[in-house]
Order: C-alpha cells, then structure tokens, then sequence
C-alpha cells in the first residue's frame, strides 16, 4: 500500500465514541473545504459499522454546508430498520454544531441471481496503456493553480481516456470516460472498497457537466460544488483492480448541472452506478467566502 492510500484508510477508520457516534478526522488541512468524497465515505462507514449483515447496495446523501478540514466531523447514524432482507440507516455529519452532510443508505442481504442483464462496457484503450495522471499534466504545470499540486501522491491512481477535464479543449462533448483504482492492496472488506469507490466517485463526476462550457472548477473564480450524491452497487468489486468510469452530463441550467457515470470492472461488468447533482455558479468575481 501506498503511503498516499494508507492515509485514505485511516481516514476511513473512524473512532467510535458513543453508541451510533463516530468521529473522523481529517488529513489535509490546507483545503478550503473538506472533499465531499472524504464526507460520504466516511458517513458510508459510520453506516456500515451498525450493520451486522448485508452490503451497501444504494446510498442517496445531500451536501448541505462546506465542512471546517481543521476539525473533526462527528458522525450520528440513527438506525432507521433492520429487516431480515434489506437494513437501513441514516447518517447526519455534523461540525460546530451544524449539519454539512446527510445521508441515507440501505444494506442487502445476498439473494439469488433472479433477472438479468446490463448496459455493455464501452470499449477503451487498457489502463495499462495510458499514461498516470502525473505523466499527463507534467507539461502543463505552469497552467495549473497552485493549490493544483501536480507532484502530489494520490490514493486513487486515475488513468484518463481522452482529454484532460481541467485543459481547454475544442470538444463539446459531455461524456468523459477514465480507469480508476486505489494505489494499492487493500483489505478483504467490501464495506472498506465500497467506501473507497464513493470517495473516488466524487473526484470527477462534475467534470463531464463543465467539459462542453469554458468553466472549470480550478479557476477560482467560479464556484463549484457538489450538491446531491447517489449510488447503486449492483455487483461485488475491489477497488484496488482497475475500473472503468464512464460518466455524461444529460442536463445544465439554472446554475446546476446532473452528471450520470456507470462504473465496470476490467471483466466488463457493471458494478456501480452514480448520480450527482452540482452548482455551477460562472463569475467574474472572486467568490466570497462561507456557504453557497
């Protein structure tokens, strides 16, 4: 395991400090706001840890306010129903005594096969054949903000198809297709590599709403910013094998834009399929800062 990831799996292993509360930390200080990603993984895991069978097979969360990266997020699950098939749970985030986060998640016992079928996996050049994510915005270093730290060790290595998301590019095209695996070997948990995919879930899925607009969230003019995020697990994975994300963005307008992505594995099956809903606001004006 890479030492970038090791951190990611610590951050996920939160402390229990009261029945149905947990506390997780966070790692980078330096962020303005703490990663959403970070938030409902974490808020998956405080789930998770309630549960005594089944796995996730959907979560469906809101962001409600930016969260503080120089304090701790206490997390409260209230245990809504544990039926013999399906068991659900809820989970508030809370900073200074206020919601940022919200989420609702449900657990399923496994079951037969029953019905069958799915959506086919594009076809892509292999990760193996891509260059990392490093490689790829090493030229372009000076274009960058600051804050954009090309040098920066990464837990979830991305292999991109196509077109970098951050550089100007003549394409209009909305969809945007990339490989994604955490940087090494994680433990036999699926609650650990279900929650590592919802954090790397939110790492692009807002990209395929920008690609067609000259708007980019690493220009710090305009804002950016996750509103509702979904999931469906529809079959077991390792986040530590390579995954295909293939995501579009069907709709933009009235300052929000919906991104759509199914995720597969290197065998062609659909694992996981996401929904996000995302602010854009395009300004010319530097953003004040506190809440959206």
């Amino acid at each position: 395991m890479t030492q970038a990831l090791d951190r990611l799996v610590e951050l996920l292993d939160l402390e229990a400090i009261e029945v149905n509360i947990f506390r997780g930390k966070n790692l980078d200080e330096t962020r303005l706001r703490v990663f959403g990603g970070q938030v409902a993984a974490q808020s998956l895991v405080a789930a998770g840890r309630t549960v005594d069978s089944g796995r996730v097979h959907s979560l469906h969360s809101y962001f409600l306010r930016p969260g503080d990266p120089t304090a701790p997020i206490l997390y409260e699950v209230d245990r809504i129903r544990d039926g013999r098939s399906f068991t659900t749970r809820r989970v508030v985030a809370i900073q200074h005594g206020r919601a940022i986060f919200n989420l609702q998640c449900s657990f399923h016992t496994e079951e037969g096969p029953g019905p069958m079928h799915q959506a086919e996996m594009p076809e892509v050049p292999r990760p193996e054949d891509l260059p990392t994510l490093r490689e790829r915005l090493e030229p372009y270093r000076d274009q960058l903000p600051d804050w954009f730290v090309v040098d920066r060790p990464r837990p979830i290595d991305q292999r991109y198809v196509g077109d970098l998301p951050w550089l100007p590019t003549a394409s209009r095209e909305t969809r945007q297709r990339l490989w994604v695996r955490a940087d090494g070997e994680l433990a036999d948990d699926p609650l650990l590599h279900a929650a590592v995919v919802a954090y790397a879930s939110d790492m692009s899925i807002i990209d395929s709403v920008l690609r067609p607009h000259e708007v980019r969230w690493t220009d710090g003019r305009n804002m950016v910013v996750s509103l509702d995020h979904c999931m469906w697990f529809h079959r077991p994975f390792r986040a530590d094998q390579w995954l295909l994300v293939d995501q579009d963005s069907p709709n933009a307008f009235g300052a929000r834009g919906l991104a759509r992505g199914l995720i597969f594995d290197k065998q062609g099956r659909l694992v996981v399929s996401l929904v996000q809903e995302g602010l854009v606001r395009v300004t010319t004006q530097d953003p004040p800062p506190g809440e959206p």
